[in-house]
């Protein structure tokens, strides 16, 4: 499975009509503090509007909900898995991308036969406070070497000038949340960064 290089994390749905338009591919709903309606209609409205415009979706953290909401990926925490039913997610056809932070997380993720591993945090960053130091391009590329054909998504403190180092230490994908989200103009950043990383030297 190929993961497109840019992967954009957004809150809410209602991000996705303004920033799909400017080429992004791939994008995870991570929606937090909502109601169960809500969330369904969160991931229901953010469903249609990947759909819409040749995007792939993917839902933090709720599983059951991306099940019956038809959608194509899911995305798990290390607690999240622990408690996930993953034969479930199997037999339902979503495909499966699993959080990772020290060596054992890894091992743990590897057993799940995820679609993709995530690592980080690569940089430090502001989205919320982790107890692991930043990664650094070194264990990216050591993930990489360990888990081989296996999609590796680098994640957490991730600026346009950062991205091409990630991506040649060994990252299929780049994660990005408050670089876009958090930017003056979060239409042109979105755009800027897949520009980046399609032009990218991997």
């Amino acid at each position: 499975m190929k993961l497109d290089p840019f992967y954009l994390i957004v809150d809410r749905a209602s991000w996705l009509p303004r920033l799909l338009p400017q080429g992004v591919k791939l994008v995870q709903l991570r929606a937090k503090d909502m109601e169960q309606a809500q969330l369904r209609s969160e991931i229901a409205e953010a469903r249609d509007i990947c759909l819409r415009y040749g995007a792939q979706l993917v839902v933090n953290d709720y599983w059951r909900l991306a099940i019956e909401e038809g959608c194509d990926f899911v995305h798990l925490g290390q607690e999240d898995l622990a408690e996930a039913d993953v034969a479930a997610i199997r037999r339902a056809g979503l495909k499966l991308g699993i959080s990772t932070h020290d060596e054992d997380e890894l091992e743990t993720a590897l057993k799940a036969e995820p679609d993709y591993v995530a690592l980080g945090p690569v940089y430090p960053t502001i989205l919320k406070k982790m107890r692991w130091d930043p990664q650094g391009l070194e264990r990216v590329t050591q993930w990489k070497r360990r888990i081989g054909d296996i999609p590796l998504v680098g994640i957490g403190g991730l600026t346009i000038a950062r991205a091409d180092g990630v991506l040649r230490a060994g990252a299929d994908s780049v994660a990005v949340v408050t670089d876009v989200l958090l930017n003056e103009n979060p239409e042109v950043r979105a755009r800027e960064w897949v520009v980046a990383t399609r032009e990218a030297p991997i």
